[in-house]
């Protein structure tokens, strides 16, 4: 049982950086940092097409790998 865990957490792990990877960068540079975030925050940018199923599956696999940690610690 631990050995199947261990090797999920493994797959969504690189799954994880894979897909992390993939998304495109929001804003560049130090003017991006101080006014990007809050564009972001509020809503003012919309993902759409390719960001948006990597955002969703991005999620999810967060999500996936925080679930199967906790569960190879309880075994």
């Amino acid at each position: 049982m631990h050995a199947l865990l261990m090797t999920l957490l493994v797959i969504v792990s690189l799954a994880l950086i894979v897909v992390v990877l993939l998304q495109s960068g929001k804003s560049a540079g130090l003017s991006g940092a101080i006014s990007g975030g809050a564009e972001q925050l509020f809503g003012k940018q919309k993902a759409r097409g390719l960001d948006l199923v990597l955002q969703r599956v991005t999620i999810i696999l967060s999500i996936l790998f925080f679930i199967l940690a906790l569960a190879i610690v309880k075994f």
